[in-house]
Protein backbone atom coordinates (compact mmCIF):
# COMPACT_ATOMS: atom_id res chain seq x y z
CA UNK A 1 0.00 0.00 0.00
CA UNK A 2 1.45 3.84 -0.45
CA UNK A 3 2.43 5.45 2.41
CA UNK A 4 -0.09 8.06 3.60
CA UNK A 5 2.01 11.19 5.17
CA UNK A 6 -1.86 13.02 6.32
CA UNK A 7 -4.83 11.76 7.13
CA UNK A 8 -7.70 12.10 4.22
CA UNK A 9 -4.87 13.15 1.48
CA UNK A 10 -5.31 9.73 -0.45
CA UNK A 11 -9.30 8.78 0.09
CA UNK A 12 -10.35 12.52 0.28
CA UNK A 13 -11.98 11.77 3.50
CA UNK A 14 -11.75 13.61 6.57
CA UNK A 15 -10.45 11.57 8.60
CA UNK A 16 -8.10 13.69 11.18
CA UNK A 17 -11.22 15.40 12.15
CA UNK A 18 -12.26 12.16 13.02
CA UNK A 19 -9.58 11.06 14.21
CA UNK A 20 -9.58 14.52 16.91
CA UNK A 21 -13.02 13.46 17.80
CA UNK A 22 -12.25 10.20 19.05
CA UNK A 23 -9.34 11.91 20.85
CA UNK A 24 -11.17 14.61 22.58
CA UNK A 25 -13.65 11.56 23.32
CA UNK A 26 -11.14 9.42 24.87
CA UNK A 27 -9.69 12.09 26.95
CA UNK A 28 -12.49 12.64 28.57
CA UNK A 29 -11.87 9.62 30.42
CA UNK A 30 -9.43 11.76 32.28
CA UNK A 31 -11.60 14.76 33.58
CA UNK A 32 -13.16 12.39 37.09
CA UNK A 33 -9.59 11.95 37.67
CA UNK A 34 -8.85 15.45 37.32
CA UNK A 35 -11.37 16.58 39.50
CA UNK A 36 -10.95 14.12 41.90
CA UNK A 37 -6.81 15.07 42.27
CA UNK A 38 -8.47 19.15 42.14
CA UNK A 39 -10.87 18.00 45.21
CA UNK A 40 -7.83 16.48 47.04
CA UNK A 41 -5.59 19.61 46.35
CA UNK A 42 -8.24 22.23 47.69
CA UNK A 43 -8.73 20.00 50.55
CA UNK A 44 -5.04 19.95 51.57
CA UNK A 45 -5.12 23.68 51.02
CA UNK A 46 -7.96 24.15 53.31
CA UNK A 47 -5.80 22.14 56.16
CA UNK A 48 -2.96 24.78 55.46
CA UNK A 49 -5.51 27.30 56.29
CA UNK A 50 -6.35 25.36 59.45
CA UNK A 51 -2.88 24.80 60.14
CA UNK A 52 -1.60 28.69 59.89
CA UNK A 53 -4.78 29.88 62.27
CA UNK A 54 -3.61 27.42 64.70
CA UNK A 55 -0.36 27.91 64.91
CA UNK A 56 -1.01 31.96 64.64
CA UNK A 57 -3.02 30.77 68.41
CA UNK A 58 0.00 28.73 69.79
CA UNK A 59 2.44 31.42 69.37
CA UNK A 60 0.08 33.81 70.99
CA UNK A 61 -0.12 31.60 73.61
CA UNK A 62 3.31 30.53 73.96
CA UNK A 63 3.80 34.50 74.48
CA UNK A 64 1.57 34.57 77.47
CA UNK A 65 3.97 31.37 78.89
CA UNK A 66 6.89 33.76 78.89
CA UNK A 67 7.57 35.77 82.09
CA UNK A 68 9.06 38.37 80.38
CA UNK A 69 5.82 38.92 78.99
CA UNK A 70 4.39 40.44 82.19
CA UNK A 71 7.05 42.24 83.06
CA UNK A 72 6.88 44.87 80.07
CA UNK A 73 7.95 48.12 80.69
CA UNK A 74 7.57 51.45 79.26
CA UNK A 75 10.25 54.30 79.13
CA UNK A 76 10.34 58.21 79.34
CA UNK A 77 13.26 60.58 79.43
CA UNK A 78 12.85 64.04 80.16
CA UNK A 79 15.48 65.77 78.26
CA UNK A 80 17.01 65.39 74.72
CA UNK A 81 20.76 64.37 75.86
CA UNK A 82 20.34 60.57 76.20
CA UNK A 83 17.81 58.46 74.76
CA UNK A 84 17.32 54.72 75.85
CA UNK A 85 16.18 51.48 74.64
CA UNK A 86 15.07 48.68 77.52
CA UNK A 87 14.73 44.80 76.93
CA UNK A 88 13.10 42.19 79.50
CA UNK A 89 15.48 42.49 82.42
CA UNK A 90 14.95 46.18 83.32
CA UNK A 91 13.03 47.06 86.58
CA UNK A 92 10.74 49.78 87.02
CA UNK A 93 12.46 52.88 88.44
CA UNK A 94 13.54 56.18 88.63
CA UNK A 95 17.08 57.34 87.52
CA UNK A 96 18.77 60.61 87.08
CA UNK A 97 21.37 60.55 84.01
CA UNK A 98 24.22 63.14 83.37
CA UNK A 99 26.52 63.19 80.81
CA UNK A 100 29.43 65.05 81.14
CA UNK A 101 31.69 64.17 77.65
CA UNK A 102 30.62 61.91 74.69
CA UNK A 103 33.28 59.08 73.86
CA UNK A 104 35.22 60.53 70.59
CA UNK A 105 37.50 59.15 68.11
CA UNK A 106 41.21 59.86 67.87
CA UNK A 107 42.45 61.91 64.42
CA UNK A 108 46.18 62.40 63.47
CA UNK A 109 47.19 65.17 60.48
CA UNK A 110 50.61 64.99 58.73
CA UNK A 111 52.02 68.50 57.98
CA UNK A 112 51.39 69.49 54.48
CA UNK A 113 52.85 67.42 51.57
CA UNK A 114 53.18 68.73 47.59
CA UNK A 115 51.30 67.40 45.20
CA UNK A 116 52.79 64.20 43.63
CA UNK A 117 55.05 64.29 45.94
CA UNK A 118 57.62 61.33 46.34
CA UNK A 119 57.58 60.08 50.26
CA UNK A 120 60.82 57.41 51.26
CA UNK A 121 60.35 53.93 51.40
CA UNK A 122 60.45 51.96 54.02
CA UNK A 123 57.95 50.18 56.66
CA UNK A 124 55.79 51.82 58.71
CA UNK A 125 54.28 50.15 61.51
CA UNK A 126 50.81 50.95 62.83
CA UNK A 127 49.08 50.25 66.00
CA UNK A 128 45.11 50.93 66.97
CA UNK A 129 44.33 48.95 70.27
CA UNK A 130 45.04 45.72 70.43
CA UNK A 131 45.77 45.36 66.76
CA UNK A 132 48.81 46.20 64.79
CA UNK A 133 49.34 46.02 60.95
CA UNK A 134 52.83 47.23 58.86
CA UNK A 135 52.77 49.16 55.79
CA UNK A 136 55.38 48.89 53.07
CA UNK A 137 56.25 51.77 50.68
CA UNK A 138 58.09 51.00 47.98
CA UNK A 139 58.40 52.83 44.24
CA UNK A 140 54.87 51.61 43.17
CA UNK A 141 53.10 53.15 46.16
CA UNK A 142 55.30 55.81 47.79
CA UNK A 143 53.05 59.08 47.69
CA UNK A 144 50.35 59.97 50.25
CA UNK A 145 47.59 58.64 47.80
CA UNK A 146 49.41 55.46 48.13
CA UNK A 147 49.74 55.32 52.09
CA UNK A 148 45.84 56.25 52.27
CA UNK A 149 44.99 52.99 49.97
CA UNK A 150 47.20 50.70 51.38
CA UNK A 151 45.94 51.35 54.88
CA UNK A 152 42.50 51.91 54.60
CA UNK A 153 43.24 47.99 52.70
CA UNK A 154 43.96 47.11 55.92
CA UNK A 155 40.65 47.68 57.39
CA UNK A 156 41.96 47.18 60.58
CA UNK A 157 40.84 50.01 62.80
CA UNK A 158 42.04 53.54 61.24
CA UNK A 159 40.69 55.12 58.18
CA UNK A 160 42.82 57.19 55.96
CA UNK A 161 42.29 60.31 54.01
CA UNK A 162 43.96 63.26 52.11
CA UNK A 163 43.00 66.69 53.10
CA UNK A 164 43.55 69.67 50.92
CA UNK A 165 44.31 72.92 53.30
CA UNK A 166 44.90 75.36 50.48
CA UNK A 167 48.76 75.90 50.99
CA UNK A 168 51.53 75.86 48.97
CA UNK A 169 52.11 72.26 50.23
CA UNK A 170 48.31 71.58 50.29
CA UNK A 171 48.33 67.50 50.94
CA UNK A 172 47.57 66.03 54.51
CA UNK A 173 47.33 63.05 55.52
CA UNK A 174 44.62 62.64 58.59
CA UNK A 175 44.07 59.20 59.98
CA UNK A 176 40.84 58.64 62.25
CA UNK A 177 39.92 55.69 64.81
CA UNK A 178 36.85 54.16 63.51
CA UNK A 179 36.18 53.21 66.84
CA UNK A 180 35.86 55.82 69.51
CA UNK A 181 37.41 55.47 73.15
CA UNK A 182 41.10 55.75 74.92
CA UNK A 183 41.56 52.26 74.34
CA UNK A 184 41.44 52.91 70.47
CA UNK A 185 44.46 55.70 70.43
CA UNK A 186 47.13 55.33 67.28
CA UNK A 187 50.44 54.52 67.32
CA UNK A 188 52.65 54.81 64.29
CA UNK A 189 56.78 53.75 64.04
CA UNK A 190 59.03 53.20 61.14
CA UNK A 191 62.74 52.83 61.31
CA UNK A 192 63.21 54.69 58.93
CA UNK A 193 64.46 58.36 60.16
CA UNK A 194 62.48 60.31 57.06
CA UNK A 195 59.29 58.43 57.79
CA UNK A 196 59.19 58.66 61.56
CA UNK A 197 60.04 62.16 61.28
CA UNK A 198 56.94 62.64 58.74
CA UNK A 199 54.53 60.30 60.19
CA UNK A 200 55.87 58.68 63.54
CA UNK A 201 53.24 59.58 66.33
CA UNK A 202 53.24 58.88 70.08
CA UNK A 203 51.05 59.84 72.38
CA UNK A 204 53.27 59.96 75.40
CA UNK A 205 55.72 62.05 73.37
CA UNK A 206 53.14 63.73 70.52
CA UNK A 207 55.19 66.59 69.42
CA UNK A 208 58.25 64.39 68.71
CA UNK A 209 57.46 64.33 64.79
CA UNK A 210 55.47 66.41 62.34
CA UNK A 211 52.67 64.15 62.98
CA UNK A 212 49.87 65.87 64.94
CA UNK A 213 47.08 64.98 66.86
CA UNK A 214 43.90 67.53 65.98
CA UNK A 215 40.74 64.97 68.07
CA UNK A 216 41.87 63.00 71.27
CA UNK A 217 40.49 59.75 71.66
CA UNK A 218 37.78 59.84 74.75
CA UNK A 219 35.70 58.20 76.85
CA UNK A 220 32.54 59.02 77.38
CA UNK A 221 31.74 59.93 81.25
CA UNK A 222 28.67 60.03 82.70
CA UNK A 223 26.72 59.59 86.23
CA UNK A 224 23.44 56.99 86.87
CA UNK A 225 21.77 58.19 90.13
CA UNK A 226 25.34 60.07 91.33
CA UNK A 227 27.08 56.92 90.41
CA UNK A 228 30.31 57.59 87.83
CA UNK A 229 30.32 55.66 84.63
CA UNK A 230 33.09 55.20 82.12
CA UNK A 231 32.30 53.92 78.18
CA UNK A 232 34.08 53.65 75.43
CA UNK A 233 30.87 53.92 73.11
CA UNK A 234 28.37 56.87 73.37
CA UNK A 235 26.22 53.46 73.43
CA UNK A 236 26.47 52.22 77.02
CA UNK A 237 24.74 48.71 77.83
CA UNK A 238 24.86 47.32 80.82
CA UNK A 239 25.54 49.78 83.48
CA UNK A 240 21.86 50.05 84.70
CA UNK A 241 19.99 46.38 83.86
CA UNK A 242 18.11 45.73 81.23
CA UNK A 243 18.74 49.08 79.95
CA UNK A 244 20.63 50.66 77.11
CA UNK A 245 22.11 54.66 76.81
CA UNK A 246 22.31 56.20 73.66
CA UNK A 247 24.16 59.35 74.52
CA UNK A 248 23.30 62.37 72.28
CA UNK A 249 24.88 65.85 74.04
CA UNK A 250 26.63 66.62 77.03
CA UNK A 251 24.63 68.45 79.85
CA UNK A 252 25.57 71.88 81.81
CA UNK A 253 26.77 71.35 85.01
CA UNK A 254 24.14 70.72 87.31
CA UNK A 255 21.24 69.44 85.19
CA UNK A 256 20.70 66.17 83.66
CA UNK A 257 18.04 63.90 82.36
CA UNK A 258 15.40 61.87 83.92
CA UNK A 259 14.47 58.26 82.99
CA UNK A 260 11.20 56.67 84.09
CA UNK A 261 10.91 53.23 83.70
CA UNK A 262 7.31 51.90 84.66
CA UNK A 263 5.09 49.12 84.34
CA UNK A 264 4.25 48.80 80.70
CA UNK A 265 0.19 47.22 81.52
CA UNK A 266 -0.69 48.74 78.14
CA UNK A 267 1.43 46.36 76.82
CA UNK A 268 0.51 42.81 78.58
CA UNK A 269 -3.04 43.91 78.20
CA UNK A 270 -2.16 44.29 74.48
CA UNK A 271 -0.40 40.07 74.28
CA UNK A 272 -3.50 38.80 75.95
CA UNK A 273 -5.84 40.37 72.97
CA UNK A 274 -3.67 38.93 70.67
CA UNK A 275 -4.18 35.63 72.08
CA UNK A 276 -8.20 36.53 71.91
CA UNK A 277 -7.77 37.75 68.25
CA UNK A 278 -5.71 34.72 67.37
CA UNK A 279 -8.56 32.45 68.78
CA UNK A 280 -11.03 33.95 67.29
CA UNK A 281 -9.33 34.11 64.07
CA UNK A 282 -9.18 30.56 64.13
CA UNK A 283 -12.79 30.08 64.57
CA UNK A 284 -13.71 32.24 61.70
CA UNK A 285 -11.70 29.97 59.95
CA UNK A 286 -13.19 27.09 61.15
CA UNK A 287 -16.63 28.02 60.21
CA UNK A 288 -15.57 29.29 56.74
CA UNK A 289 -14.09 25.83 56.56
CA UNK A 290 -17.33 23.89 57.32
CA UNK A 291 -19.70 26.22 56.00
CA UNK A 292 -22.74 25.22 54.13
CA UNK A 293 -24.72 27.83 51.87
CA UNK A 294 -28.11 26.14 51.10
CA UNK A 295 -29.39 27.78 48.07
CA UNK A 296 -26.29 27.25 45.93
CA UNK A 297 -25.46 24.36 47.67
CA UNK A 298 -21.46 25.11 47.70
CA UNK A 299 -19.97 23.28 51.36
CA UNK A 300 -16.59 23.99 53.03
CA UNK A 301 -13.92 21.71 52.17
CA UNK A 302 -14.21 20.49 55.83
CA UNK A 303 -17.66 20.39 56.06
CA UNK A 304 -17.88 16.77 58.31
CA UNK A 305 -14.06 15.85 58.21
CA UNK A 306 -13.30 14.15 61.19
CA UNK A 307 -10.64 15.48 62.18
CA UNK A 308 -11.05 19.22 61.88
CA UNK A 309 -14.15 18.16 64.86
CA UNK A 310 -11.18 16.81 66.89
CA UNK A 311 -9.42 19.54 66.75
CA UNK A 312 -13.02 21.52 68.09
CA UNK A 313 -13.23 18.92 70.84
CA UNK A 314 -9.58 19.19 71.87
CA UNK A 315 -9.77 23.11 71.49
CA UNK A 316 -13.16 23.30 73.82
CA UNK A 317 -11.62 21.13 76.37
CA UNK A 318 -8.09 23.12 76.64
CA UNK A 319 -9.83 26.33 76.86
CA UNK A 320 -11.58 25.03 80.20
CA UNK A 321 -8.17 24.18 81.74
CA UNK A 322 -7.89 25.04 85.52
CA UNK A 323 -5.37 27.03 87.47
CA UNK A 324 -4.50 26.80 91.25
CA UNK A 325 -4.24 30.79 92.03
CA UNK A 326 -7.05 33.65 92.38
CA UNK A 327 -7.60 32.83 88.86
CA UNK A 328 -8.65 29.46 87.70
CA UNK A 329 -10.27 30.21 84.21
CA UNK A 330 -10.06 32.23 81.69
CA UNK A 331 -13.19 33.61 82.80
CA UNK A 332 -11.89 35.22 86.11
CA UNK A 333 -10.29 37.75 83.90
CA UNK A 334 -12.91 38.54 82.03
CA UNK A 335 -12.60 36.68 78.73
CA UNK A 336 -15.58 34.80 78.49
CA UNK A 337 -16.94 32.48 75.77
CA UNK A 338 -19.89 33.75 73.60
CA UNK A 339 -22.87 31.68 72.26
CA UNK A 340 -20.98 31.98 68.63
CA UNK A 341 -17.99 30.22 70.26
CA UNK A 342 -15.82 33.06 70.50
CA UNK A 343 -14.23 35.18 73.26
CA UNK A 344 -15.41 38.19 74.66
CA UNK A 345 -12.98 40.33 76.96
CA UNK A 346 -14.61 42.74 79.71
CA UNK A 347 -12.17 45.22 79.42
CA UNK A 348 -12.55 46.28 82.97
CA UNK A 349 -12.12 43.15 84.52
CA UNK A 350 -9.40 42.93 82.69
CA UNK A 351 -8.10 46.09 83.76
CA UNK A 352 -8.64 45.66 87.34
CA UNK A 353 -6.92 41.87 87.31
CA UNK A 354 -3.52 43.49 85.67
CA UNK A 355 -3.23 46.35 87.37
CA UNK A 356 -4.21 45.01 91.12
CA UNK A 357 -3.05 41.45 90.60
CA UNK A 358 -0.38 41.02 88.06
CA UNK A 359 1.48 38.74 89.81
CA UNK A 360 -1.70 36.07 90.06
CA UNK A 361 -2.69 37.24 86.05
CA UNK A 362 0.83 35.95 85.10
CA UNK A 363 0.73 32.72 87.17
CA UNK A 364 -2.39 31.59 85.59
CA UNK A 365 -0.91 31.67 82.36
CA UNK A 366 2.71 30.61 83.34
CA UNK A 367 1.82 28.14 86.26
CA UNK A 368 4.01 27.07 89.09
CA UNK A 369 7.33 26.05 87.18
CA UNK A 370 6.24 27.16 83.43
CA UNK A 371 5.16 24.01 82.95
CA UNK A 372 1.80 24.22 84.18
CA UNK A 373 -0.13 26.74 83.46
CA UNK A 374 -2.79 27.57 81.00
CA UNK A 375 -0.39 28.57 78.38
CA UNK A 376 1.85 25.19 78.66
CA UNK A 377 -1.57 23.06 78.54
CA UNK A 378 -2.53 24.88 75.51
CA UNK A 379 0.48 24.19 73.71
CA UNK A 380 0.61 20.68 74.60
CA UNK A 381 -3.05 20.57 73.21
CA UNK A 382 -2.05 22.08 70.13
CA UNK A 383 1.04 20.10 69.89
CA UNK A 384 -0.60 16.89 69.25
CA UNK A 385 -2.44 18.53 66.29
CA UNK A 386 0.82 20.34 65.00
CA UNK A 387 3.49 18.52 65.62
CA UNK A 388 4.77 16.18 63.33
CA UNK A 389 2.91 13.10 64.04
CA UNK A 390 -0.09 14.90 64.49
CA UNK A 391 -3.91 14.93 63.73
CA UNK A 392 -3.45 17.56 61.17
CA UNK A 393 0.02 15.89 59.58
CA UNK A 394 -1.69 12.42 59.95
CA UNK A 395 -4.60 13.99 57.44
CA UNK A 396 -2.56 15.72 55.02
CA UNK A 397 0.30 12.79 54.61
CA UNK A 398 -3.16 10.61 53.81
CA UNK A 399 -3.86 13.12 51.63
CA UNK A 400 -0.74 13.50 49.93
CA UNK A 401 -0.73 9.76 49.24
CA UNK A 402 -4.05 9.93 47.81
CA UNK A 403 -2.52 12.68 45.75
CA UNK A 404 0.49 10.21 44.43
CA UNK A 405 -2.50 7.10 43.77
CA UNK A 406 -4.24 9.93 41.51
CA UNK A 407 -1.78 10.78 39.36
CA UNK A 408 -0.58 6.57 38.96
CA UNK A 409 -3.96 6.50 37.55
CA UNK A 410 -3.68 9.59 35.32
CA UNK A 411 -0.69 8.45 34.00
CA UNK A 412 -2.22 4.73 33.28
CA UNK A 413 -4.84 6.21 31.90
CA UNK A 414 -3.08 8.92 29.16
CA UNK A 415 -0.99 6.03 28.52
CA UNK A 416 -4.25 3.62 27.66
CA UNK A 417 -5.60 6.60 25.56
CA UNK A 418 -2.54 7.33 23.75
CA UNK A 419 -2.34 3.90 22.61
CA UNK A 420 -5.82 3.44 21.80
CA UNK A 421 -5.31 6.38 19.56
CA UNK A 422 -2.16 5.49 18.07
CA UNK A 423 -4.10 2.15 16.77
CA UNK A 424 -7.02 4.51 15.46
CA UNK A 425 -4.33 6.29 14.04
CA UNK A 426 -2.54 3.12 12.21
CA UNK A 427 -6.28 2.17 11.22
CA UNK A 428 -7.06 5.53 9.38
CA UNK A 429 -3.96 5.74 7.92
CA UNK A 430 -4.47 2.03 6.42
CA UNK A 431 -8.47 2.67 5.43
CA UNK A 432 -6.79 6.10 3.60
CA UNK A 433 -4.35 3.72 1.80
CA UNK A 434 -6.79 1.50 1.06
CA UNK A 435 -9.54 4.17 -0.22
CA UNK A 436 -7.02 5.69 -2.00
CA UNK A 437 -5.82 2.88 -4.02
CA UNK A 438 -9.52 1.12 -4.84
CA UNK A 439 -10.06 5.18 -6.26
CA UNK A 440 -6.59 4.84 -8.47
CA UNK A 441 -8.27 1.46 -9.79
CA UNK A 442 -11.52 2.94 -10.33
CA UNK A 443 -10.16 5.69 -12.25
CA UNK A 444 -7.76 3.36 -14.28
CA UNK A 445 -10.97 1.09 -15.15
CA UNK A 446 -12.83 4.43 -15.93
CA UNK A 447 -9.99 5.38 -18.31
CA UNK A 448 -9.75 1.82 -20.21
CA UNK A 449 -13.90 1.33 -20.40
CA UNK A 450 -13.70 5.22 -22.14
CA UNK A 451 -11.19 4.57 -24.42
CA UNK A 452 -13.12 0.72 -25.21
CA UNK A 453 -16.31 2.48 -26.17
CA UNK A 454 -14.55 4.90 -28.56
CA UNK A 455 -13.40 2.24 -30.31
CA UNK A 456 -16.51 0.53 -30.69
CA UNK A 457 -18.20 3.60 -31.70
CA UNK A 458 -15.87 4.19 -34.91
Amino acid sequence: MPTITSLGVGSGLDLSGLLDQLKEAESAKLEPISDQKQSYKAKLSAFGRLENALESLRESATALGKPETFQALSSKMQGEAVTVSTDSTAVPGRYQVEVSALAQSQTLASSGFAEDAELATGELAFTIGEEAFSITLDADNNTLEGLRDAINDQDAGISASIVNDGSGTPQRLVLTSTETGEANQIGISSTDATLQAAFGFDAADPTASDMRQTVAAQDAQLSVNGIEITSASNRVEGALQGVTFDLQATHETGTSDALTLSRDDKAIKASINDFVDAYNSLQDTMASLTSFDAESGEAGQLLGNSTLRGVESQLRNAMGNVGDGDYRLLGDLGISLTVEGKLEVDDDVLDEAVEGNLRDVSAFFEGSDGSDGFAAKLDAALGTMLDEGGSLDVATSGIDTSIERVDERYTSMQASIDATIARYREQFADLDSMVAQMNSTSSYLTQQFNSLNAQLNQ
